[in-house]
């Protein structure tokens, strides 16, 4: 679905946990205060470390004229993120690059869930594990939109794995522990809560992080966040900060739309989503007031494009659309999430107000074309 989505300043830069490109400065960080289970954490540290991994990379370092096609100030970490997303210049000379991330094994057979930053452009990946061994990895499929990616090694022997926990149930307040290889330092164990869920950060269409204040830094990217019972109920992927370091805002990947892609990838590589064709922006306070509407409501279209699957069902500029299938439209990541989900060639009602009055026009979603990873 074409969309465009606009990006508000910050005071604060929104820095990536991703790989390490310089020895750190050490610094001493805030202690979150929760009530520690008892015991410890101890037990399930012991438990789920062994399928915690550290990844290494070697990507090719973007040229010169990449880095001035990037906006002046932009942090290093969103730097690493989006500078692979642009064309290369002719004659331009590229030089290889370091970079440090985790990583957790899902399946005795060698899976690995990481972050799509991670690896992006990555020529070798190297997964060594808490007991020494090391293997080289291969990039099985890596999704931008949620930042995910799934690696595959071949051991001998069956690998420890960790097991998904479901991230629906998850409460704020809740207790978590982050474990991963922050600044390269391998098997670094923190504990927080969940301080907030269903986070918009602007990061992407699909935003709907987990907050949480355990501390996540450089190179935790990829790594698991646990529940109690040990179970991966986030991807650690970013953290709020002015100066790079951990402030006790980060943000995870939910673990239920993890699994949704990692099950994707798998299959072959890719994750297929539908596709409407529509740009699309918030409605304001004045025309919902106008409208009867306590508050704004639904996606009002701006444009559609010509040949879509929205021009072919009677969409229209001006069109405000309430629901898409069962799913009511109350802001725009609503029906850019639904349409996404939705299996392409499938047909799904799409209620829509126009000039005052509600239509139902039936649509047959497309297949939204990958971005180049």
């Amino acid at each position: 679905m074409n969309q465009t989505f606009s990006k508000a300043p910050r005071a604060a830069a929104l820095a990536l946990s991703a790989a390490v490109a310089a020895t750190p400065m050490l610094a001493l960080a805030p202690t979150a205060a929760l009530a520690v289970p008892a015991g410890g954490y101890a037990d399930l540290v012991e438990a789920v470390s062994p399928a915690v991994v550290f990844i290494e990379v070697t990507a090719k370092q973007q040229s010169a004229q990449i880095q001035q096609q990037l906006p002046p100030g932009m942090p290093e970490e969103l730097r690493r993120r989006f500078e692979h997303m642009l064309p290369d210049q002719p004659g331009a000379e590229a030089t290889p690059r370091q970079g440090l991330g985790s990583g957790f094994i899902i399946s005795e057979d060698g899976q690995i869930v990481t972050n799509h930053h991670v690896v992006a452009g990555a020529e070798t990946v190297t997964v060594k594990l808490a007991d020494g061994r090391s293997f080289d990895a291969e990039v099985v499929g890596s999704d931008a939109m949620t930042d995910i990616a799934l690696l595959k090694v071949k051991a001998d022997v069956d690998l420890p794995k960790v097991d998904f926990g479901t991230s629906k149930t998850l409460r704020v307040g809740d207790e978590v522990v982050a474990v991963g290889n922050p600044f390269g330092l391998g098997g670094t164990v923190t504990s927080g809560i969940i301080s907030a869920l269903s986070r918009d950060i602007q990061a992407g269409p699909f935003d709907d992080f987990i907050q949480t204040d355990a501390a996540i830094n450089r190179g935790n990217s990829g790594g698991p966040l646990f529940n109690n019972d040990g179970e991966v109920v986030g991807v650690n992927t970013a953290i709020l900060s002015p100066g790079g370091g951990s402030v006790g805002i980060g943000f995870s990947v939910p673990s239920d739309l993890v699994q949704t892609i990692v099950a994707d990838l798998a299959d072959d590589g890719l994750v297929e989503r539908g596709w409407l064709g529509v740009q699309i922006r918030q409605m304001t306070p004045e025309v919902a007031n106008v409208l009867g509407y306590d508050e704004p409501r639904g996606a009002v279209i701006e444009a559609v494009s010509e040949d879509s699957p929205a021009a072919k069902a009677g969409l229209k500029k001006g069109d405000i659309i309430l629901s898409f299938g069962d799913t009511e439209v109350d802001d725009l990541r609503d029906l850019t999430r639904a349409v996404a989900t939705t299996t392409p060639e499938t047909a799904a009602e799409v209620v829509v107000l126009r000039k005052g009055s509600e239509q139902t026009l039936d649509v047959t979603v497309g297949t939204l074309e990958p971005k180049p990873a």
